[in-house]
């Protein structure tokens, strides 16, 4: 096996285990999908472009356990905001990933924490952007929750940090961080 497609294996198992983590952190927790820790992970361990891809996936999978689990209404409204939380999800990913690419910290933690701010107030802003046609976004928006969801997703990010730094140490290929594809 060459070592791009070994680079690409371990690129894949990761987008696939942080929408695993994910995805169990949601259901147990019972609260919204983490996209900022995601989208901090990503930028920090993964390429712009599997940085995307990671969202789209546990954006995927949100969204299908909300229509057939959750049995979330299959209408436009719905629908609209699904679209609002993937292209918030998305785009705090592409800003922390540029961000952790121009700032000069070595620091894994440290490169995580300001990826997280930035994924963070990203999404919220994404989220506001699309307020006039989801709606509904005021108690979202408001500070008490946003502060509970700063602190919950930041929690979450320590512990799927956790888990990277222990499947790494138990010998899970470490995913390829290095910037392959820029996404304009």
């Amino acid at each position: 096996m060459t070592t791009a497609i070994a680079t690409r294996q371990a690129d894949l198992l990761w987008i696939l285990l942080f929408t695993i983590a994910s995805t169990l952190t949601t259901l147990i927790f019972a609260c919204a999908t983490p996209f900022p820790a995601l989208a901090a992970l990503a930028a920090v361990h993964l390429d712009r472009r599997d940085g995307v891809l990671l969202m789209l996936a546990a954006w995927a999978v949100s969204q299908a356990i909300g229509f057939c689990a959750l049995g979330y209404p299959w209408d436009a409204a719905t629908a609209l905001t699904g679209v609002a939380i993937g292209t918030a999800a998305i785009a705090g990913a592409l800003v922390a990933s540029v961000a952790n690419r121009l700032v000069p910290l070595r620091a894994p933690v440290a490169r995580l924490a300001i990826a997280y701010v930035l994924a963070f107030a990203t999404f919220k802003l994404g989220i506001l952007l699309w307020a006039p046609a989801i709606g509904h976004t005021d108690a979202a928006l408001s500070l008490p929750i946003l502060q509970r969801q700063f602190v919950r997703y930041a929690a979450i990010l320590a512990g799927f940090y956790a888990l990277y730094r222990v499947l790494i140490a138990v010998g899970v290929p470490a995913p390829d961080a290095a910037p392959r594809t820029v996404l304009a």
